[in-house]
This record gives structure tokens, C-alpha cells and sequence, in this order.
């Protein structure tokens, strides 16, 4: 199932659509850079553990794993899956746990940050859930990214509790969901 949108934004041809195996390195580049500026900025959300490349092969052979290009160059990724994680079974959620949609790993280039691509690449998940007839998305976010969170509370995602990812940091993620 191939999944496409095209957008005219900022005078760019910006296109959301399935990653390609043979795109992982440029998918790890993309995460890897923002992993460095997250650092640089005293969020150690993700590290040398997460995201992993394993974790990307599994989602593109589920496909689950989205690029955002910019004129035929990948900038960002979104994982839309309907799995969900085990650690996210002790949260009460708003809606039952059947027929949801998770979000992992949206990530956006350092370089293009500030532009509204996160936003566009949230636009998409939503309205492909919509689209399918899911009832909720759902998504953890790291406690220490204040700007995160505050990203996700604008568009409407009610915080619920939180999980912990020993791997990744001591800190713990909070889980938010939207009702669709």
C-alpha cells in the first residue's frame, strides 16, 4: 500500500511518502544529527541505543516508516504503526487499546527545523488515521523536551502518565494521546 502527499510549501516540492530500504543511512543521518543537536542542547533523548537501524529495517518491512522530502532529499521520518509497545500497557488510556495508532521516531533535520515540517509530517499521521478509521493517536515524548511536549499539547494530545526506557534514560517519557 503506498501512501503519498504532496504539498507546494515554501516554493519546495515536499512530498511524504514510504522509506525505501536502500534509504536507511540517510535515515540514520537524519537521526543521528538530531540526536547530536538534542545533546547539544542538554536533552539526552536518544543515543547510540535508539533509534537503531534495526529498528528502521523493521519498520520500512512493515511498512510503517515515512520520509518527508524536500526537492528528492529526505529532511524527516515519522513511524505510523499500529503496534503497540508493552511498555505502554499500564497507561490509561482514553480509548480502549484496539484500533489505535502509535507514533515513534518523528525526527526532522536539524537544518530544517523551524519550518513547519514536524507539523506537516503530524498533519499526515492524523489524517492517515482518520483515513483508516482509527480512533486515537498515540505517542511518547521525552520529560525533558519542554518544547516537545508543548508541541503536542497544541495540537490537542492530552498527557496521561508516563513509561520509562532504561536503555535511553533515566528520565521518563510521557505518554499523550489524541482522540480522533
Amino acid at each position: 500500500m503506498l501512501y503519498n502527499i504532496n504539498l507546494q510549501f515554501n516554493l519546495f516540492l515536499i512530498m511524504i511518502r514510504l522509506a525505501n530500504i536502500s534509504e536507511i543511512n540517510d535515515i540514520l543521518t537524519i537521526t543521528r544529527a538530531c540526536a547530536a543537536f538534542m545533546i547539544e542542547k542538554g536533552i539526552f533523548q536518544w543515543n547510540e541505543h535508539y533509534p537503531s537501524k534495526q529498528a528502521f529495517v523493521n519498520d520500512i518491512e512493515r511498512e510503517e516508516l515515512f520520509v518527508l522530502e524536500i526537492e528528492e532529499n529526505i529532511v524527516g521520518t515519522i513511524v505510523i504503526s499500529t503496534f503497540m509497545d508493552e511498555e505502554y500497557i499500564p497507561i490509561e488510556w482514553l480509548t480502549k487499546n484496539k484500533n489505535n495508532i502509535y507514533i515513534h521516531r518523528l525526527s526532522v533535520h536539524p537544518q530544517h527545523q523551524g519550518k513547519g515540517y514536524a507539523q506537516e509530517l503530524m498533519y499526515f499521521a492524523e489524517n492517515y488515521a482518520k483515513e483508516k478509521g482509527f480512533i486515537s493517536v498515540r505517542l511518547d515524548t521525552f520529560s525533558q523536551n519542554k518544547h516537545n511536549q508543548k508541541f503536542y499539547e497544541i495540537r490537542g494530545y492530552k498527557k496521561l502518565g508516563d513509561i520509562f526506557f532504561p536503555k535511553q534514560s533515566e528520565h521518563p517519557f510521557h505518554c499523550y494521546e489524541l482522540v480522533l
